[in-house]
């Protein structure tokens, strides 16, 4: 049975995309981000909410699973996402870096 805990994933939001996307690889503030685009505007945390649920869906987790642990109002934010396995970990580098290392 893999151990499960909590991963923190940093993310680079892109709102208002013309088409929603989860993969990519940008370096901001909080270390190597997985790139995260949302067709959602960024206003009133609609875009957060998109891409919160976006990175769920991603990684194979529920969304109840994936809270926002930093960057309310920023495009670079750090999401926590609760008993990850290393499944979990493993698809967060294939998207974020597109490989399987």
């Amino acid at each position: 049975m893999p151990v499960e805990e909590t991963l923190t994933v940093a993310v680079r939001v892109k709102p208002g995309a013309s088409r929603a996307r989860v993969g990519g690889r940008f370096d901001g503030p909080h270390g190597p981000a997985l790139v995260v685009a949302v067709n959602a505007p960024p206003v009133d945390g609609r875009a957060t909410e998109a891409a919160r649920r976006a990175l769920a869906a991603a990684l194979g987790v529920r969304p109840a699973a994936v809270s926002l642990r930093a960057g309310t109002a920023s495009r670079d934010k750090l999401f926590d996402v609760e008993r990850a396995t290393d499944e979990v970990a493993d698809a967060l580098r294939r998207l974020r870096d597109g490989s399987d290392a």
